[in-house]
Protein backbone atom coordinates (compact mmCIF):
# COMPACT_ATOMS: atom_id res chain seq x y z
CA UNK A 1 0.00 0.00 0.00
CA UNK A 2 1.54 3.28 -0.74
CA UNK A 3 0.67 6.33 1.19
CA UNK A 4 -0.82 9.89 -0.51
CA UNK A 5 1.15 13.18 0.13
CA UNK A 6 -0.56 16.42 -1.55
CA UNK A 7 -0.15 19.75 -1.38
CA UNK A 8 3.00 19.48 -1.92
CA UNK A 9 5.15 22.32 -3.60
CA UNK A 10 6.13 22.62 -7.43
CA UNK A 11 9.45 22.41 -6.59
CA UNK A 12 9.53 19.26 -4.81
CA UNK A 13 11.92 16.58 -5.67
CA UNK A 14 12.14 13.25 -5.37
CA UNK A 15 14.68 13.52 -2.89
CA UNK A 16 12.83 15.83 -0.87
CA UNK A 17 10.30 13.20 -0.69
CA UNK A 18 12.49 10.81 0.37
CA UNK A 19 14.80 13.08 3.07
CA UNK A 20 11.44 13.64 4.94
CA UNK A 21 9.86 10.20 5.07
CA UNK A 22 13.08 8.77 5.94
CA UNK A 23 12.75 9.83 9.09
CA UNK A 24 9.75 7.39 10.08
CA UNK A 25 11.55 4.27 8.01
CA UNK A 26 12.60 2.96 5.51
CA UNK A 27 11.36 4.27 1.91
CA UNK A 28 10.90 1.87 -0.89
CA UNK A 29 9.53 4.42 -3.45
CA UNK A 30 8.61 7.97 -4.38
CA UNK A 31 6.41 8.93 -7.31
CA UNK A 32 5.60 12.64 -8.16
CA UNK A 33 3.29 12.54 -11.17
CA UNK A 34 3.61 15.04 -13.59
CA UNK A 35 1.42 17.44 -16.00
CA UNK A 36 1.75 15.51 -19.36
CA UNK A 37 1.82 19.02 -21.83
CA UNK A 38 3.84 21.21 -19.42
CA UNK A 39 5.86 18.04 -17.43
CA UNK A 40 5.69 20.34 -14.53
CA UNK A 41 5.08 18.85 -11.41
CA UNK A 42 0.86 18.36 -10.41
CA UNK A 43 1.47 18.94 -6.35
CA UNK A 44 1.03 15.57 -4.96
CA UNK A 45 2.79 12.19 -4.93
CA UNK A 46 3.01 8.99 -3.63
CA UNK A 47 5.42 7.02 -0.80
CA UNK A 48 5.47 3.36 -0.26
CA UNK A 49 7.11 2.54 3.06
CA UNK A 50 9.22 -0.75 4.15
CA UNK A 51 6.01 -1.30 6.64
CA UNK A 52 2.87 -1.42 7.81
CA UNK A 53 4.05 0.55 10.91
CA UNK A 54 6.51 2.97 9.19
CA UNK A 55 3.60 4.01 6.80
CA UNK A 56 1.46 5.14 10.00
CA UNK A 57 3.61 6.38 11.62
CA UNK A 58 4.70 9.03 8.52
CA UNK A 59 0.92 9.81 8.30
CA UNK A 60 0.60 10.43 11.52
CA UNK A 61 3.58 12.47 12.03
CA UNK A 62 2.86 14.18 8.83
CA UNK A 63 -0.33 14.76 7.72
CA UNK A 64 -1.02 18.75 8.97
CA UNK A 65 2.68 19.46 8.99
CA UNK A 66 3.79 22.49 7.44
CA UNK A 67 6.82 21.87 4.65
CA UNK A 68 8.15 24.29 2.30
CA UNK A 69 5.50 27.34 3.63
CA UNK A 70 2.84 24.55 2.78
CA UNK A 71 0.37 22.42 5.05
CA UNK A 72 0.87 18.57 3.59
CA UNK A 73 -1.54 16.44 3.62
CA UNK A 74 -1.21 12.52 4.11
CA UNK A 75 -3.45 9.59 4.18
CA UNK A 76 -3.75 6.12 2.71
CA UNK A 77 -3.73 6.45 -1.33
CA UNK A 78 -6.61 4.77 -2.74
CA UNK A 79 -6.64 2.50 -4.77
CA UNK A 80 -6.79 3.72 -8.68
CA UNK A 81 -10.22 1.13 -9.27
CA UNK A 82 -12.18 2.89 -6.37
CA UNK A 83 -11.29 6.41 -7.63
CA UNK A 84 -12.16 5.63 -11.07
CA UNK A 85 -15.69 3.42 -9.99
CA UNK A 86 -17.69 6.80 -10.20
CA UNK A 87 -16.92 7.36 -14.10
CA UNK A 88 -18.35 4.20 -14.42
CA UNK A 89 -21.57 6.22 -13.70
CA UNK A 90 -21.08 8.94 -15.85
CA UNK A 91 -22.99 6.15 -18.79
CA UNK A 92 -26.18 5.99 -16.88
CA UNK A 93 -26.81 9.68 -17.66
CA UNK A 94 -26.28 9.14 -21.26
CA UNK A 95 -29.32 6.65 -21.42
CA UNK A 96 -27.73 5.05 -24.78
CA UNK A 97 -28.40 6.92 -27.21
CA UNK A 98 -26.36 9.78 -25.81
CA UNK A 99 -22.96 8.97 -27.11
CA UNK A 100 -24.02 8.95 -30.87
CA UNK A 101 -23.71 12.41 -30.76
CA UNK A 102 -19.86 12.79 -30.62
Amino acid sequence: MSIYVGNLSYEVKEDDIKGVFAEYGTVKRVQLPTDRETGQARGFGFVEMGTDAEEAAAIEGLDGAEWMGRNLKVNKAKPREDRGSSGGNRGGYDGGGGRNRY
